[in-house]
């Protein structure tokens, strides 16, 4: 019946073409054969070489029109329309309707109650398993995860489909990401062994947006395909992230390396697990790329220094940078560097202070935009604290001798509360100077910071005596330095007119 209904078409055609009929009436009767034949016939006919069961014919005769419903108990419904062409190019096309649906046939249509439409897949689902054993597809780690949660949202159909079974490879699909988010598009997790859980669910628009967005799932994820799911075991979320984090090293080894010499690497090595890793500042499917955003890198790492964070807020710097938007105030990586973090505890660290702010500070085209001398560098290198702190690191560069607590910039400044004094009364950054200078000149009275002029130059205005003496040995130590030097010359003509 199928195959003559399937070579009804071309016969007509080629009685038509050849006129083998000249009656014009019996030709006419034929051409309209042929369009009832094309628009009548159900559509899964239509593509030679493809035979369906007549059992499917019939049934597809109502399920190939779209407005069958099936309504749940929760009042939500499920369509229960069938694509006819999609089901031509099942696996599956070769059989019957009830030898998936056994309950139905052609003359009954049995009601069944189900409360959602997850209760209506997992037991629709159940019908794989006539042909599909359970240890058939324990063959495959993949599947031998999904039966271990039969009783959740893991059915057969989520993967391959229901009336549409394709077998599932790279090559169904248009893009890796594709053929992954059929089951990580959907609601699931991972149970852990200390109770807690994590959802393996990835979100589209989010990894689209990634940096990696070109690159493919087993690209990081590598060991995991189509057919290949390994079970790993994880004591805790912990756990799996720093394991996790591992994999970047294989394209970014540079900064996997320095990331070694900071003193977050330290801490993890030590034992402790909060010390973050690669994918808690950068994030996993949502890897952003920080660039100029300066805001974004304070905020990361705000999310494991909270206090620190809130402090900085309020600085100087935070101010400008959050209320203000400006790109040019530092931020945490650009006195703590992003990946060789060193402690800042250490007097080494120390020692590099002045050299830290002097990235801005002695620059020129940054200060000039905001009216601030780039002399307060130079003057504390000039001053006592910066030579004698010169002179030490020297000393150890040389001899190896243990650092000494020389005052730098945060000493007097503070390090993330950092404040503008253009507000302040003088009297109040006097007293407040004060306690910074009894911190190592522990008998240092009131006027202690008169001695000190800032990081001012001496001028006749500001502080004419020191100006004045200033300039008189400006001006007296050359002439001494040329006459020393003009008694040597004589003493050695003397020296040789009279031998």
């Amino acid at each position: 019946m199928q195959a003559r209904l399937l070579h009804f078409p071309s016969l007509l055609l080629s009685y038509i073409q050849k006129g083998c009929f000249m009656n014009g009436t019996i030709k006419t009767i034929l051409i309209l054969l042929f369009c009832f034949w094309a628009f009548m016939v159900p559509p899964v006919l239509v593509k030679a070489g493809v035979v369906i069961s007549d059992e499917t014919q019939q049934c597809l005769v109502c399920h190939a029109k779209h407005g069958l419903t099936k309504v749940f108990e929760n009042n939500k419904s499920i369509e229960a329309y069938v694509d006819a062409g999609e089901f031509r190019a099942s696996v599956h096309k070769e059989l019957k309707c009830s030898e998936c649906h056994t309950d139905f046939s052609g003359e009954k249509h049995p009601k069944r109650r189900f409360r959602n439409s997850e209760q209506y897949k997992i037991q629709a689902a159940l019908a794989c398993k006539r042909c599909h054993t359970n240890e058939q597809l324990k063959t495959k780690s993949i599947h031998a995860a999904v039966l271990d949660d039969e009783k959740g949202s893991h059915t057969c159909t989520n993967c391959h489909g229901s009336h549409s079974i394709k077998s599932v490879s790279k090559k169904t699909y248009k893009s890796e990401e594709q053929h992954c988010l059929k089951c990580h598009g959907q609601e699931f997790s991972v149970e852990f062994k200390n109770g807690e859980k994590l959802s393996l669910k990835v979100e589209m628009p989010m990894l689209q947006a990634s940096v990696h967005k070109k690159l493919s799932c087993s690209d990081c994820h590598f060991g995991f395909s189509q057919a290949q799911h390994p079970q790993r075991n994880f004591r805790s979320r912990r756990d799996f992230f720093i394991a996790g984090s591992e994999t970047c090293r294989r394209c970014h080894f540079d900064k996997y390396t320095k990331s070694m010499e900071g003193i977050h690497y330290a801490k993890l090595s030590q034992g402790n697990l909060d010390a973050p890793v690669c994918t808690d500042c950068h994030g996993s499917h949502t890897v952003v790329r920080f660039g100029s955003n300066r805001t974004l890198i304070a905020q990361r790492c705000g999310k494991c220094h909270p206090q620190t964070f809130d402090i900085y807020a309020k600085s100087a710097h935070g101010n400008a940078l959050f209320d203000e938007h400006n790109q040019d105030v530092p931020v945490c990586i650009d006195c703590h560097t992003a990946h060789n973090i060193e402690n800042p505890l250490s007097l080494d660290y120390r020692e590099k202070i002045p050299d830290l702010c002097s990235n801005c500070h002695a620059n020129k085209a940054i200060m000039g935009k905001y009216g601030l001398s780039t002399d307060v560098v130079k003057s504390y290198l000039s001053d006592f604290h910066g030579v004698t702190l010169s002179f030490y690191r020297k000393q150890r560069e040389k001899s190896d001798k243990p650092s000494r607590l020389i005052a730098v910039c945060t000493d007097c400044h503070g390090t993330h509360s950092i404040i503008s004094a253009r507000n302040i009364a003088p009297a109040l950054v006097k007293a407040n100077l004060v306690k910074r200078c009894q911190v190592c000149h522990k008998d240092a009275a009131g006027n202690f910071p008169d001695t000190w002029l800032s990081h001012y130059e001496p001028t006749l205005t500001s502080a004419p005596l020191v100006f004045i003496i200033s300039l008189i040995y400006k001006i007296f130590t050359p002439i001494l330095a040329i006459g020393i030097i003009l008694q040597i010359m004589l003493h050695i003509w003397r020296y040789a007119v009279n031998r």
